[in-house]
């Protein structure tokens, strides 16, 4: 008896090949889905690269810290045994693996980038790597070096100065995240910053309500006009969503320049009102370089945001129902409040969610028109990149920024309900 002819003897269903049924579905699914993961896999793999990849190298960055362990190995494994929270400096061994440490790090050139590292945590920690790499080489080693380091800098001599290498001895460290909520690492654990270095909490807090104030009016201005780019006719309605697309067509930095020129109190909005006798010469606004220009600027730009997502949707209104609703007995408001506007709710999710999660990432219109008080997060993690070179703090910042984002989303999400939100 042949395989085939015991297979139909059993009960078992064969292809045209003599495959059982079930083994063949099961390769033609399995080719299916290669074929599809084919097809995707450059979109994949681009999101990976472009997407996945730099919020991980973000994350790894926020927490760390390996240029302390491996320009100073013996002395980070010498001061395992040195109780940071006594007043005693650590003894002579760690000293002496000090010694060793800088020896090897100056001929590397780490000894430097050591010193920036520990300097963002204790002001003073680079000019003091930078000197014991130069003074290393002319130690005896007759002489006790804990006291050649000591004449050489006194701060050798300060607890404080081996309490932060200490604390700044692992691979990794919490310290800049610590830092991004205006904490700081002590030997007694994590404390608050002193009142007068407390910014980052502030900053977070300020972005929240500017990027929701600006989310608010886009909103309040951008409804009756995608409304009646919903309901004028093609044409009428054409030449509106052009005016709506300009700015689209011209420079981010114009723009915001622009802005700087309308707003400042010799600009041409104080010009008029007072030409039109609203305020003095003496009593000009002040509409730049705080939270107000911001506000007014990051309107401007982001009103289109708002107003796409919102006429995508009200497109898909029947006029009819209004029409039923006033027949039916209900005035314009009643009808506009119960019947048309609760059908454009996901649009003003989608616009709401848009604009605001583009606001907070903003940096180039705020650093132009915020001045002191109209800046948000995103101008001191972009400090932190290309000024201060603190790649560690700016990673935990935007961590943190991303974290409470993620939050929002989720209580947006749990209020709402994402499934509501749709763009046409």
């Amino acid at each position: 008896m042949t395989q085939a002819t015991a297979d139909q003897a059993k009960g078992s269903v064969l292809a045209a090949d003599g495959t059982p049924l079930k083994v063949s579905l099961r390769r033609a699914l399995r080719a299916q889905k290669l074929r599809a993961l084919m097809l995707i896999a450059p979109l994949l793999a681009f999101i990976i690269v472009a997407f996945l990849m730099p919020i991980a190298d973000m994350l790894f960055r926020s927490v760390e810290n390996q240029i302390v362990p491996d320009t100073l190995p013996k002395t980070v494994v010498a001061l395992e045994d040195w109780d940071a929270k006594g007043d005693a400096l650590p003894g002579e061994p760690v000293f002496a693996a000090l010694h060793d440490d800088l020896v090897v790090a100056a001929e590397a050139k780490t000894h430097t980038r050591l010193g920036s590292r520990l300097n963002y945590e204790d002001s003073g920690m680079s000019s003091l790597l930078r000197a014991a790499g130069r003074g290393v080489r002319k130690m005896s080693a007759d002489e006790p070096y804990e006291a050649q380091f000591i004449d050489m800098d006194k701060d050798w001599g300060d607890i404080e100065t081996w309490r932060t290498i200490k604390l700044y001895s692992g691979a990794y460290t919490d310290g800049y995240l610590l830092n991004a909520i205006d904490m700081q690492k002590t030997v007694d654990g994590p404390e608050l910053k002193p009142a007068s270095q407390r910014i980052y909490v502030m900053l977070f807090l300020r972005t929240m309500l500017l990027s929701l104030t600006i989310t608010f009016f886009t909103l309040l201005l951008g409804y009756p006009i995608a409304y009646l780019l919903a309901i004028l006719p093609l044409r009428t309605s054409n030449l509106i969503m052009i005016l709506v697309l300009l700015p689209f067509w011209t420079s981010l930095l114009v723009r915001t320049a622009s802005w700087k020129v309308l707003l400042q109190q010799q600009g041409v909005i104080n010009d008029l009102l007072v030409w039109v006798g609203l305020i003095s010469d003496a009593n000009r606004l002040v509409m730049i370089n705080n939270a107000t220009g911001t506000i007014i600027a990051m309107t401007h730009i982001l009103l289109p945001f708002m107003i796409l997502p919102l006429y995508s949707v009200m497109k898909t209104i029947p006029p009819s129902y209004l029409r039923a609703a006033k027949s039916l007995g209900a005035n314009d408001w009643t009808a506009f409040w119960r019947v048309y506007f609760p059908q454009s709710v996901p649009g003003v999710g989608a616009g709401a969610i848009l604009v605001f999660i583009l606001s907070i990432g903003y940096y180039i219109t705020p650093e132009l028109v915020g001045g002191t008080s109209g800046i948000f997060i995103s101008n001191r993690i972009a400090y932190h990149i290309s000024i201060s070179l603190n790649w560690g703090l700016a990673a935990a910042l935007a961590t943190m920024l991303l974290i409470v984002v993620l939050a929002l989303y989720w209580v947006y999400d749990r209020m709402v309900g994402i499934d509501n939100v749709k763009l046409g």
